[in-house]
């Protein structure tokens, strides 16, 4: 979320061999949006793949729900969805084919959580978007998926990842175990591959079994 972090990433892919660029923006903008998409189409001379992976969850109650935290919620994780395929489109239709992947999460398609019922309905939109945009963008070749985590042992998320929190969540988990990063990414990477042409629409569960116990 840093560009601090994004450079060191920059940087191991081209000592890897690799080839890429990091651009800051704020996602929360179709006008920033469409530039990002323009400086990378610019950089690299087209585009195949588009992720959007930003989201925000600042936990609030309903009756506390303020507009300002509430159109942070849907500027963040479900408008984008819109404006990252609008500006993407015509470079995938140049291309003849296209991915979009977004990231959604369990809360909210199946998952309900005190605190969390704007964020729920933002990553319940998203799925929706998935759907009819894969209808919408078919004829084109660009197929759109998402994955939902589960709850993923992630740096920034202290209360869980802690070792006593951690050992009771996992209790709760039928592989035992919180998921780690790369299980998120390894799913992205075969949805944006070529392996993956005839899949499209999906929202993927990624949690470890969690789905299929009453918690």
């Amino acid at each position: 979320r840093t560009l601090e972090l994004a450079e060191k990433v920059r940087d191991e892919i081209r000592e890897a061999g690799g080839v890429a660029e990091c651009i800051q923006l704020d996602v929360d903008g179709a006008d920033r949006i469409k530039a990002a998409v323009a400086e990378t189409v610019a950089a690299f001379g087209g585009l195949d793949i588009a992720v959007h992976n930003a989201g925000v969850c600042p936990w609030t109650r309903i009756e506390d729900l303020d507009d300002d935290t509430l159109e942070q919620t849907l500027g963040v994780n479900l408008k984008p969805c819109f404006w990252l395929t609008q500006a993407a489109l015509p470079h995938f239709k140049a291309r003849g084919a296209g991915r979009i992947l977004v990231t959604s999460s369990v809360t909210g398609p199946h998952v309900a959580l005190p605190g969390a019922v704007h964020y729920a309905a933002a990553k319940a939109g998203v799925n929706g978007f998935v759907r009819g945009a894969a209808l919408e963008l078919a004829p084109h070749a660009v197929t759109v998926n998402a994955i939902e985590p589960g709850l993923i042992a992630k740096p920034h998320r202290g209360a869980v990842a802690n070792t006593d929190n951690r050992e009771s969540v996992e209790q709760h988990i039928p592989l035992g175990t919180l998921g780690e990063p790369d299980d998120i990414a390894h799913a992205m990477v075969y949805l944006a591959s070529d392996e993956a042409s005839y899949v499209t629409g999906q929202c993927w569960s990624i949690d470890g079994g969690s789905m299929l116990v009453e918690n």
